[in-house]
């Protein structure tokens, strides 16, 4: 039994565990370093594709291949749609319609520059987790997508994403939920102050 889940993280259930690659694996410590390794490889992975472009990093098959490559090697079910109603997320049978509108909305802000740099990377990375494709990883993979469209399309350096740590109950990860509930009513502007003080 996996324990200790952190404050706003989705909890693994049963049939979620039974996807598990590696059964050894009896606490979150555990769990974590196995993710956080493939996480790696999967960053790994994006920087080597070559021709990023928008309409390839804005597709649902990107979206889909991102979480698979960067949770792969310990879930079988990663990069496969949300079968379950949770507390988050749209209806399962809407997630590729809903991300497909998604994708295709920030194409618009991208190109027409629509936003400032922070408050699309807090729009990005909300809109990600408001859908919640995934059975689980949705943040980190919402975090490290957003990334992806900072460096390729918007020439910009990755977030700091509280040194890579939110997993950690903390008062960064307290911030960072608050932030997230704040742009679920609309407004964006305590995230952007978020994303501001990470020293980016």
């Amino acid at each position: 039994m996996i324990i200790d889940e952190p404050e706003g993280a989705t909890p693994l259930d049963p049939d979620d565990m039974e996807g598990l690659k590696h059964p050894h694996v009896t606490t979150r410590e555990q769990l974590n370093e196995l993710e956080q390794s493939n996480i790696l490889a999967g960053q790994q992975w994006v920087s080597g594709i070559s021709g990023l472009t928008l309409d390839s990093i804005f597709s649902v098959e990107f979206v889909f291949a991102l979480h698979q490559n960067l949770f792969g090697d310990v879930w079988a079910w990663a990069g496969t749609s949300r079968k379950k109603e949770l507390n988050i997320g749209c209806d399962p049978s809407l997630i590729r319609h809903n991300l497909y509108n998604f994708l295709e909305d920030a194409k618009y802000w991208v190109t027409f520059k629509h936003f400032s740099h922070l408050e699309l990377s807090a729009r990005i990375q909300h809109k990600l987790v408001e859908i919640h494709p995934f059975p689980n990883g949705n943040g980190r993979h919402s975090r490290i997508f957003t990334d992806v469209v900072r460096i390729v399309l918007l020439e910009e350096p990755p977030l700091n994403w509280a040194e890579g740590n939110l997993e950690r109950v903390s008062e960064e990860r307290k911030a960072y939920i608050s932030c997230l509930k704040e742009a679920d009513k609309g407004d964006f502007a305590p995230f952007v102050k978020y994303l501001e003080n990470l020293g980016n």
